[in-house]
């Protein structure tokens, strides 16, 4: 029997409709949010599930979040030192493309060249509200500001909390020194004392483009960053914004400052890491009880533990990790060993990422830029090259795929900032350059060139004590390969029109000071300081 004519164009409406009531739901679909919580100087095996043997409880919170998400076991820093690793984990480029190689100084006119873009950048301009709570360490005058690099809110400290002086210092090897005190043995100290945390000026806290508080209270630091990161994320629930929310702890570095009752040394760094953990529960909370199933968290470290620091720095776990200060404060050098990279790393996404799973494929702190990106539904600028991958695949689908090859940048202990002499393929880890790091016994490694390069097989041993034998077929394939990728890589970054160029210069003036007027730049209440000396660019709070 014949369907009537009329029938039939009352089901061709029907599916016409379906369809396209089917596209705009998918069109209309919430963009994700992110919480990417990035610890300094934070080990490996600080984390309890790293390190099941030696349990000691002191992360719960993160314990929780690996058991409903996903654990990173060979997940790197992109470098060992702060500004560098920041610059590339918010572009998804190495030191040598996007010109950060060292760390920026108290005193530094510039930041990360404003030739780069930003992970918070591109998200800004795709209609997420972008914040940075805590360490930023990329530039703090004028343009170099947060506010100025993507990000809509800023609150903390605009580098590493030991680049500043307190009146009530936290725990440190040596000790720091209170901004002013009139007592004569401070004064004799102060006169001969060349360690600890940099003295000249009071550590700033900032909201946006004023100065907040200087110096600041360490103690109070973590409640204050609990604090402005849940009112952004309660805040974009009632805007029904997607956010991006970027919370740089000040721990695990120096000088820690936790609530102790019998201050040790291993009690204290303890105290800090549930500190630390807390914050975590507080913040994986808010974020379930707000967005559950919409909002991805990714734990990780800007680099390994601080080793010179003994008592006060962390577990590298079964690795090797040294390392050597450089003076000023805050400009630790570290090594391309691997303690001073591989970092603890674990990603929650209730419903999106298989809870408890684990996961071995070479990653990079890098890979944010592009991941992140991707799930967002946000394409890169095509006009420059990236050395981050997408890991979307790792985390959601369970892929085994990372990086072929991972170059570690010397971070300041041997050879020149930013020289990719270290390479990671596969299972091997090659060296090109090892040396100029001290241990906590302040002992320091000579500085050895390689040629042929070191080789490691870190299935076989993680310590990296005992490399291949030069003569043996494994040894001669693997240095062929390393030397044939590392020639490419070099290459393509020399060829590369897109590499930009870091100002390094200094200038006192460009300290951020609330009142110049006053010892260390003190100041008791809300301060904007000029725009040559301070950061601009206010834009809505929380």
């Amino acid at each position: 029997m014949v369907r009537p004519v009329s029938q039939l164009l009352q089901t061709v409406t029907l599916l016409s409709g379906l369809m396209i009531y089917t596209v705009s739901q998918r069109g209309a679909e919430k963009k994700p949010n992110f919480i990417i919580m990035l610890a300094d100087d934070i080990g490996w095996g600080d984390l309890d599930v790293n390190q099941p043997e030696k349990y000691t409880n002191n992360t719960p919170n993160l314990n929780q979040m690996a058991h409903q998400g996903l654990r990173l076991t060979d997940y790197h820093s992109p470098a060992s030192t702060c500004s560098p690793s920041r610059a590339a984990i918010l572009t998804g480029r190495y030191g040598l493309r996007n010109g950060v190689t060292h760390n920026f100084g108290v005193n530094s006119v510039a930041g990360l060249p404003l030739s780069e873009v930003t992970l918070a950048q591109l998200l800004q301009q795709a209609g997420y509200y972008t914040a940075v709570i805590g360490k930023w360490h990329l530039g703090h005058n004028g343009p170099y500001s947060p506010n100025n690099r993507g990000f809509d809110y800023y609150f903390g400290i605009p580098y590493s909390n030991d680049m500043g002086c307190t009146d009530t210092p936290g725990y440190d090897l040596p000790l720091c020194l209170p901004c002013v005190s009139s007592e004569p043995q401070v004064i004799r100290q102060r006169r001969s004392f060349h360690g600890g945390c940099y003295s000249k000026v009071g550590l700033p806290l900032v909201e946006n483009s004023s100065i907040v508080e200087q110096p600041l209270n360490l103690w109070a630091l973590t409640e204050k960053y609990r604090s402005a990161a849940l009112r952004i994320i309660q805040s974009a629930r009632a805007r029904a914004q997607p956010y991006l929310l970027l919370v740089a702890s000040a721990h695990m570095h120096v000088p820690l400052a936790p609530a102790v009752a019998e201050p040790s040394g291993d009690e204290v760094y303890a105290a800090s890491l549930r500190e630390l953990d807390g914050l975590v529960g507080a913040l994986k909370a808010a974020a379930d009880e707000t967005d559950r199933g919409n909002t991805l968290i990714w734990f990780t470290g800007d680099n390994g533990p601080w080793e010179e620091k003994c008592q006060f720095a962390g577990s590298v776990g079964p690795f090797t990790g040294k390392w050597q200060t450089s003076k000023g404060g805050g400009s630790a050098k570290r090594t391309t060993w691997e303690g001073g990279h591989r970092v603890p790393t674990v990603v929650y996404w209730p419903g999106r990422i298989p809870a408890n799973t684990t996961s071995s494929a070479l990653l990079s702190g890098m890979d944010i830029f592009p991941t992140v990106l991707s799930l967002a539904g946000v394409a890169p600028p095509a006009d420059r090259r990236y050395d981050g991958i997408d890991a979307s695949g790792v985390l959601l689908r369970g892929e085994k795929s990372g990086h072929e090859f991972l170059f570690h940048p010397n971070s300041g202990a041997a050879g020149k900032f930013g020289d990719l002499q270290t390479v990671r393929a596969g299972k091997h880890k090659a060296f090109y350059i090892t040396g100029g790091a001290a241990a906590c016994s302040g002992s320091t490694g000579q500085e050895q060139l390689h040629d042929p390069p070191l080789i490691f097989d870190l299935d076989r041993e993680e310590a990296e004590e005992t490399p291949l034998q030069f003569a043996t077929a494994e040894y001669r394939a693997i240095a062929e390969r390393v030397a044939r990728k590392r020639e490419e890589l070099l290459w393509d970054i020399a060829t590369d029109g897109s590499v930009s160029t870091a100002d390094y210069s200094q200038d006192e003036s460009a300290a951020p000071c609330c009142d110049r007027r006053q010892a260390v730049c003190r100041c008791h209440t809300v301060c904007r300081g000029p725009e040559e000396t301070l950061i601009t660019g206010t834009r809505n709070g929380p």
